[in-house]
């Protein structure tokens, strides 16, 4: 059997991908009073296991929404945006996997993610990974959180060079992302990063319900045969982010023997020489965020119709509509796309959009 990808929008969006092996899947819902359950529901009419669940809503709403799910199993990593101060709950999305046996995988009685392999790779995705003392300074949490994920990582048989992709969610992210950088870049020098593959990332601002000063999610994949190849992948329209001293790929392409996945980094309004463009213009900003996007996609021979997941940050919710105006009248269908409501990296940017895409 070969792969093949289906696309459902219903109650929630849902793209799957099924392989020989196994099938994954993400799960999106939005602006639904029953988001959980609609999702829920959605992963089991698939008999797919949740491997990781983000929420984009007010904090206030964490207590409940543990009093009524109680130990999901997985983790759920809940974000407030640094911008969103009405507390509204926005999207939820899931990646889920069917088909295939499971290891889970918890740090201080916490579910923190899975290991899986199939016959190309052994897979590790870690979410909500916390510093060990929520007390210490922004740089001492952030340097912890790398630590912890390494170790969490080398518990489970991989190395922190085998990381294609990270999240990274900093509270009050626009009065401290410099210092971020800079142990971010010290840590994949100990690390010797820059001489292996610097991965994907999105850094964006947002609180999360335990105080910390930043929160970490990782992808980590390592082959198991030559048959996979994996790249980094460059931006046509934009320079290397570590240009200007950020430490993450524009893209990470995974070429497998079915089909080839494109991780595309959290993507902004910046212009070949890093600088911020159309200032205090939305809608210029957004279109030539997505004509970045369209050009990496088009370099690896792909287009919007192989959009597979994606989540947008919006620094003010009105400016949903202009994306949305936009994506019609660019083509781009119908996919699991979640919406936050978020600071970006830099205060004059308004929009940023991570994409997945997929090729059979």
């Amino acid at each position: 059997m070969t792969a093949k990808i289906s696309k459902t929008n219903y109650d929630a969006d849902v793209a799957t991908l099924t392989l020989p092996s196994h099938a994954e899947h993400c799960i999106t819902v939005q602006s639904e009073q029953n988001m959980n359950r609609v999702l829920r529901s959605a992963a089991k009419e698939r008999s797919a296991t949740i491997l990781s669940q983000f929420v984009f809503a007010g904090r206030q709403h964490y207590p409940e929404f543990i009093a009524e799910t109680g130990n999901t199993g997985w983790p759920v990593v809940w974000l407030q945006g640094d911008a969103c101060k009405d507390g509204g709950m926005y999207s939820m999305q899931a990646v889920a996997i069917s088909g295939i046996k499971l290891q889970p995988v918890r740090l201080d009685g916490r579910d923190v993610g899975f290991t899986y392999e199939d016959e190309h790779a052994r897979y590790c995705r870690l979410r909500g990974i916390l510093p060990a003392n929520l007390k210490a300074s922004r740089t001492v949490q952030t340097h912890s959180a790398f630590q912890i994920m390494e170790a969490a990582l080398e518990e489970n048989g991989f190395r922190f060079t085998d990381t294609v992709r990270t999240w990274i969610y900093l509270d009050r992210l626009l009065d401290w992302y410099g210092d971020f950088n800079r142990v971010r870049t010290d840590f994949f020098e100990e690390k010797d990063i820059f001489h292996h593959m610097v991965p994907a990332s999105t850094g964006i601002g947002a609180g999360n319900p335990f105080g910390a000063a930043i929160m970490m999610d990782v992808l980590a994949v390592q082959p198991k045969t030559e048959q996979l190849k994996i790249n980094a992948v460059d931006s046509p329209l934009q320079n290397p982010a570590l240009d200007y001293k950020s430490s993450f790929s524009r893209a990470v392409e995974l070429k497998f023997p079915t089909h080839r996945s494109l991780l595309i980094s959290g993507t902004a309004s910046i212009d070949p020489v890093g600088k911020s463009m159309y200032l205090n213009d939305p809608e210029k900003q957004i279109r030539l965020t997505m004509d970045v996007i369209k050009a990496i996609l088009e370099s690896r021979k792909m287009g919007w119709g192989d959009l597979f997941r994606g989540i947008a940050y919006f620094k003010d919710m009105d400016y949903l509509p202009v994306y949305r105006h936009i994506a019609s009248e660019l083509g781009i269908p119908r996919f699991p796309l979640a919406v936050s409501h978020a600071d970006v990296c830099r205060d004059d940017l308004l929009f940023e959009i991570e994409i997945d895409a997929v090729k059979v």
